[in-house]
């Protein structure tokens, strides 16, 4: 497992580059588009199976919430998946408008959760210093 100071940097360097892809893909045409985004899929499905094997790597020592965690992880994938098939089909305009108004939605609610999960981090990140701490007042003892 890399260190957490080593697993923020790398949350650091993933939030910017998807600013970055933000900001790019505004200006760049529709086929450049359709190049970022199957390799952010790419990266997300990478991303979420990191995850999922390191869950499944963690055996009986990982937490209570592991199922759910899954599960959880299952969902994202089968999405992804939805994601490459629903992408594929033509939409007329009023259809198109209404997908882009459902994807920017879904897109602030990613971004939301992974503030959220940030947020999750930071206090983990406090929790595992708190406790190394601990053990270390607790050896001079």
């Amino acid at each position: 497992m890399k260190p957490l100071s080593e697993q923020l940097a790398e949350l650091s360097v993933r939030a910017k580059g998807a600013e970055d892809a933000f900001e790019g893909a505004k200006k760049e045409a529709h086929d450049k588009i359709e190049a970022r985004k199957a390799a952010a899929l790419s990266a997300a499905k990478t991303a979420v199976e990191k995850v999922n094997q390191q869950i499944k790597s963690a055996g009986e020592s990982a937490t209570r919430d592991t199922k759910a965690l899954q599960a959880k992880i299952t969902a994202d994938v089968n999405a992804l998946k939805a994601h490459v098939v629903e992408a594929k089909h033509g939409l007329d305009v009023k259809l198109a408008e209404k997908n882009a108004e459902l994807l920017e939605s879904d897109a602030g609610f990613a971004i939301d959760y992974a503030i959220a999960s940030v947020e999750q981090a930071r206090l983990a990140v406090l929790d595992a210093i708190d406790g190394r701490l601990a053990a270390e007042q607790a050896k001079r003892s």
